[in-house]
């Protein structure tokens, strides 16, 4: 009797998994197939695209670029005159220092001459206090503006201060620990321009791992793969997840969120949608949703696109400790937006969002790591009962991770033959070596962290941004240190 029991729930749920594998699959594919024909159009239309055109438009809009800072004494410098290097004809940097107990700010007063001034500023959005607003005295610097604010324990509360601060109608949200393209700011609004029956809303790009790269004076010269494997798994795991899965989303006007490293946002919509939540884990997916849903409440047909090109550099984590409460993090803020915002599954009154991003998300972003755990225990169990065909197991085994390194080699392989990031091959093939540990070595991680952040939501853990070690973008830079992070 109980052998029936174990072999009729066996039977159900390898179904089950059966159909959602299926699925996943097929989706995977689509999105392969989309992605290639989003990039390939892209690169078409790039070839003939003028940028000087654009740098000498009277048209072209202005831009606002965000950058939070929380003791960034040792990189800070460097970072803010990389930004100043950017190439567009109208824009504005806002630093936010958040309330550093480092001399992040005495840095920036210092080497970029900056005094207090009379600001107009605009609480539209709530934040804590501003206590004083700088501008530099050297017209060089006429670009920058630096913000300093009481501490918002979180990124999004540094966020909203620059949004209440920013002067033109888009604006572009980074990190001050990321390096940026030089011509970031005219790929990014190219979408904005170029859609003729939409609002673009927002516009991403795609980020890449800083670890191994060169760097000279804020400018990215030579793109490495990261030496470290946990660093290369990332690396790997970005070009999968932007070059392969947004672009192919982007086809169907279907981003499911643009990246808190590097997006630019249409203000009015930003504001009208509350800002970032300063409560949330995940405060960029957040902001996507609210706006999208703001859209879809106001009959505002909108557009969200991607850029296939790397426009961002960002240090990644190089240790396991580093990276679990990064990936914790993420997980409990995809948690909680699933949670805030669930009268939007399976809604038809906010179309694709409802339909088609928020089910996948459900389904194949929050539930993946706790149907691969339980997919784990179930045959620890059918094994040790004997119930298990293992010749039938082995091969889908096998199946499942020839098919994940081949989407994740197609999507490395695109990039390289469209893009020419990587000089030598020798370096592609060391990247494409990555996915045949992936399955074994980094995967179970992001099970593990994934769980790990469920579970912190489900609790009400609290938990903090922790400590971030880095070693800065200067190529002359030896040792690493730390920088305490939100």
């Amino acid at each position: 009797m109980e052998h029936n029991i174990w072999e009729t729930i066996g039977k159900f749920y390898e179904s089950t998994v059966f159909i959602y594998g299926t699925v996943l699959l097929i989706t995977y594919a689509l999105l392969a197939v989309f992605s290639m024909i989003t990039v390939r159009a892209y690169a078409r239309k790039d070839k003939f695209h003028q940028e000087n055109v654009l740098l000498s438009s009277p048209l072209a809009p202005g831009i606002t670029v965000l950058a939070p800072a929380f003791n960034e004494g040792l990189t800070i410098i460097f970072n803010v005159r990389s930004l100043l290097t950017l190439n567009y004809p109208l824009y504005e940097i806002i630093i936010v220092n958040d309330g550093s107990t480092d001399n992040s700010l005495e840095q920036m007063i210092d080497e970029f001459e900056l005094v207090p001034v009379d600001f107009a500023y605009n609480a539209k959005i709530q934040t804590k206090p501003v206590r004083k607003i700088y501008k530099s005295t050297n017209p060089a610097y006429a670009k920058l503006m630096v913000i300093d604010k009481v501490n918002g324990k979180s990124k999004a509360d540094a966020v909203n201060a620059g949004i209440n601060a920013a002067l033109y109608d888009h604006f572009v949200c980074t990190d001050v620990d990321c390096i940026l393209d030089k011509n970031t700011l005219l790929e990014l609004i190219k979408p904005v321009m170029q859609e003729k029956k939409k609002r673009v809303i927002a516009t991403g790009a795609t980020l890449r791992i800083a670890n191994s790269c060169e760097f000279d004076q804020g400018v990215m010269t030579r793109m490495r793969p990261p030496a470290q494997l946990l660093p290369r798994f990332q690396e790997v795991e970005y070009i999968r997840a932007f070059v392969l899965g947004k672009m192919g989303w982007s086809l169907l006007n279907c981003v499911p969120n643009v990246s808190g490293g590097l997006g630019l946002f249409d203000k009015e919509i930003a504001i009208r949608s509350g800002g970032y939540d300063h409560s949330s884990f995940g405060e960029d997916m957040e902001l996507m949703t609210r706006m999208c849903r703001y859209a879809k409440d106001n009959k505002i047909d909108y557009a969200i696109r991607y850029i296939p090109k790397t426009l961002c550099w960002t240090e990644a984590p190089a240790s396991v400790k580093i990276f679990n409460r990064q990936r914790t993090r993420w997980a409990r803020g995809l948690a909680q937006l699933m949670y805030a915002h669930f009268g939007m599954f399976m809604n038809p009154r906010y179309g694709k969002m409802g339909l088609i991003i928020f089910p996948y998300n459900f389904f194949f972003e929050l539930l993946a790591p706790i149907i691969e755990f339980t997919g784990i225990i179930y045959y620890i169990v059918m094994a040790c009962l004997g119930l298990i065909n293992w010749p039938t197991a082995l091969l889908l085994l096998v199946f499942v991770y020839t098919y994940s390194v081949m989407i994740t080699t197609i999507a490395i392989l695109w990039d390289q033959l469209t893009f020419r990031y990587y000089k030598t091959w020798k370096e592609v093939a060391l990247l494409c070596t990555t996915p045949f540990m992936e399955f074994f070595l980094y995967h179970p991680l992001i099970i593990i962290f994934a769980l790990r952040g469920y579970y912190y939501f489900l609790t009400g853990k609290k938990s903090t941004w922790g400590n971030m070690q880095r070693r800065g973008f200067q190529t002359t830079q030896k040792a690493a240190a730390t920088v305490t992070a939100k």
